[in-house]
């Protein structure tokens, strides 16, 4: 069974902080990691009209969100799993794991 660990932020130094952690975490405990893999980012982009009126001329603010993504891919063993939920992870950061038979 491989556990497969989905990252992503809109802050990538704390992204890249945590996936740190869980990568020394992982090998401190004797397993082979793979990652952290970083996927495309993901751009989120609004435009908003900046005449509140509505007269003269057509104005627009751009605004962007970047959502950065990496992957970890770790051997479930029980010992490794228990280590890893005991890490913090910080509110900005979202987490998911999901089992894989290899």
């Amino acid at each position: 069974m491989i556990a497969r660990i989905k990252l992503w932020s809109t802050d990538y130094k704390m992204l890249d902080e945590t996936a740190r952690t869980i990568v020394d975490t992982a090998k401190r405990m004797g397993v082979k990691v793979k990652g952290p893999i970083p996927l495309p980012t993901k751009k989120l982009r609004v435009a908003v009209r900046y005449s509140p009126d509505g007269q003269g001329s057509e104005t627009y603010q751009h605004w962007e969100m970047r959502i950065h993504k990496r992957i970890i891919d770790i051997p479930a063993d029980d010992r490794v799993m228990k280590a890893l939920l005991r890490i913090p992870i910080p509110e900005k950061v979202k987490i998911e794991i999901k089992m894989q038979s290899a």
